[in-house]
C-alpha cells in the first residue's frame, strides 16, 4: 500500500488511479491553492460497462439507507455503477423488477450504487474535488461526501462525515454541504448551502472542500458558500483530524429527500469525470 506524508496527516493508496490527470486544474479554486499538487485521483478512464478500479473503490451492498429510509437497494453490479467509456464513471438508480432478475431486494423498490474508497483509498487534510454531473430530479439523492476511517473502531457519528456535495431532489437547484459529529448530526449538521442555477441538472460542475487541521471550506466551481470551524461545534468536540474515505452514491428517497412522483424517468444517473485530492506544498 502507497503513502505519502502530507502536512497534518497521508494518504493512502493507489496513486493516479487514471490516466488523464494533469495536475492542479480548474477545479482548484483562488490563489490561495496556487502551490497545491495532484497527490491522487481517480480519472474513471477505461472500457464502456467496466466496473471502478477496485484498487479505489467497492460497493455497498444493502437496502434502505441505514436508517435513512431510502427506497433503493444498493448492488455492487455493473448495471448500478460502471465506466461509460468516455472518461466517467456512471451510478444509475433503476426500477427494480424481481420477476427479471429473480431478486427481491430486501423490498426495495429502486436500484443504485454506493461506492466507496474505505480501507483502500483514505487521507488527512487537502483539498477534494469532483466533477459531477447530478440527476436532478425529485426524489432522487446524489451525493459525494466522506467519513472518519476509524467507522468500525469509533462507529458514526464520533468517525466524523463531511458531506461534500448533496442535493436532496426536494425542490428548486440547490446543493448542500456540511459536517457531522457527536451532538450535530441530521438536521442538527453544520450545514451551508447555495443555489446553483438551471443547470446544476444539465452540466458538470466541481464540488470541492479544503480540509485543513481547524477549518473546512466548501466550494462549488471555485466558489466559497460554507466554512465550518471548532468554534462553530458550541463546545461539541472537532473529530476530523483523523484519515477519511470518500464515497458517491445515489439515493432514492429518503429522510432528507422525498418519494419520486410519477413524474420521475428511470434510470437516473450521475456521471463523475473525476475524483482528485491535492496536498498542499507538493
Amino acid at each position: 500500500m502507497s503513502q505519502r506524508r502530507m502536512e497534518g496527516g497521508s494518504v493512502r493508496g493507489p496513486w493516479r488511479a487514471g490516466s488523464r490527470a494533469q495536475g492542479r486544474g480548474h477545479d482548484v479554486p483562488g490563489d490561495e491553492f496556487a502551490a497545491y499538487t495532484l497527490l491522487w485521483s481517480d480519472e474513471f478512464d477505461g472500457a464502456a460497462g467496466a466496473p471502478a478500479d477496485a484498487r479505489a473503490w467497492q460497493a455497498d451492498i444493502g437496502g434502505h439507507g441505514w436508517g435513512n429510509q431510502e427506497l433503493q437497494y444498493y448492488t455492487d453490479g455493473t448495471g448500478n455503477a460502471a465506466l461509460d467509456g468516455e472518461g466517467h464513471l456512471a451510478i444509475v438508480a433503476r426500477e427494480a423488477d424481481p420477476h427479471v432478475d429473480g431478486h427481491h431486494y430486501d423490498g426495495c423498490g429502486y436500484t443504485s450504487a454506493r461506492l466507496t474508497s474505505k480501507d483502500r483509498v483514505s487521507f488527512r487534510y487537502g483539498l477534494v474535488a469532483a466533477r459531477i454531473k447530478i440527476p436532478r430530479a425529485r426524489g432522487i439523492w446524489p451525493a459525494f461526501w466522506m467519513l472518519g476511517q476509524d467507522l468500525d473502531v469509533t462507529g458514526w457519528p464520533r468517525c466524523g462525515e463531511i458531506d461534500i456535495m448533496e442535493y436532496f431532489g426536494t425542490g428548486p437547484a440547490v446543493i448542500h454541504g456540511a459536517a457531522h459529529g457527536p451532538g450535530y448530526t441530521g438536521g442538527a449538521g453544520i450545514s451551508g448551502s447555495r443555489t446553483a442555477g438551471s443547470s446544476l441538472g444539465h452540466d458538470f460542475h466541481v464540488y470541492s472542500v479544503a480540509w485543513e487541521a481547524r477549518r473546512i471550506r466548501w466550494y462549488i466551481d471555485g466558489k466559497l458558500y460554507h466554512t465550518v470551524m471548532p468554534g462553530d461545534l458550541r463546545g461539541k468536540r472537532w473529530v476530523f483530524d483523523h484519515d477519511f474515505f470518500l464515497l458517491l452514491n445515489v439515493a432514492v428517497g429518503g429522510v432528507a429527500s422525498q418519494n419520486p412522483g410519477r413524474s420521475v424517468r428511470f434510470p437516473q444517473t450521475m456521471l463523475i469525470d473525476y475524483v482528485r485530492v491535492y496536498t498542499p506544498g507538493g
